[in-house]
């Protein structure tokens, strides 16, 4: 029995994706920095099996895309109500971004039964952790890696705006100021995270560690730590939530 299509849409704090499943499996994946209701109508043009949608958004965007979705498909919004495959222990349960719902049910279906601590890299890095328990128990938030670049600019006098891409050499030592901020940016990210992996297994038993988001490249070679990629773990973690609604 071919399984039914879904559409998933992450709406981060730089680029809006919309996704298409069958499954598990992403069929195709569209980018934007701004969400319109043409992106999802063209979607849904090409693949007209598509019966229902779940959305999330950590900014506005346009009131027609969720029309739209009500209007054509069975439509699942993720708030802090929405109920979840892992149970939710955060304090502020209305502050939560819900990427990072997302990135907790992600990471909880890869290892289920497991201690899970889900990074993502991206605008933020964000630190995400589910217990052996499925209770998601909150984590961490830090800066990017281009709010790093663009904070060291901003907020000094003579620094310069510079570009880094995930092949970019980055020396221990920097012998100029571009290859200094390089490698204070990249290298200092880096032991961030192995550091924080460093103290999250030494208190949760047999830790699973996922990598995911739009920044993951910059480090799933450099890091020493054993990590399982997950480029697409948010919209994967909404397409799980999608999931949970629809056979509950």
């Amino acid at each position: 029995m071919t399984k039914q299509l879904k559409l998933v849409i992450d709406i981060g704090n730089t680029w809006a994706k919309i996704a298409v499943f069958r499954g598990d499996k992403i069929l195709e994946i569209v980018s934007t920095e701004k969400l319109l209701p043409n992106h999802i109508q063209n979607i849904l043009t090409k693949y007209t099996t598509i019966q229902s949608a779940i959305l999330s958004a950590v900014k506005p965007y346009a009131a027609e895309v969720d029309t739209l979705l009500t209007t054509h498909l069975s439509f699942l919004k993720l708030d802090a109500s929405t109920p979840l495959p892992v149970k939710n222990l955060y304090a502020s349960p209305q502050t939560l971004g819900k990427d990072r719902l997302a990135i907790a049910v992600a990471g909880h279906s890869l290892f289920p039964g497991e201690n899970v601590l889900a990074i993502v890299a991206g605008t933020t890095i964000t630190y995400d952790f589910v217990n052996h328990k499925g209770e998601y128990l909150g984590g961490a938030i830090s800066p990017g890696i281009h709010l790093r670049l663009h904070a060291l600019h901003s907020f000094t006098g003579q620094l310069p705006l510079i570009g880094v891409s995930p092949e970019t050499p980055v020396a221990l030592v920097g012998n100029n100021t571009t290859a200094a901020i390089s490698s204070g940016v990249i290298n200092g990210t880096i032991a961030e995270i192995e550091g924080i992996i460093t103290k999250y297994r030494a208190e949760f038993e047999g830790l699973k560690v996922v990598l995911g988001g739009g920044d993951y490249k910059y480090f799933d070679k450099r890091l020493k730590n054993n990590i399982f990629a997950a480029p697409n773990i948010v919209l994967a973690g909404l397409n799980e939530i999608l999931n949970f609604n629809e056979e509950k």
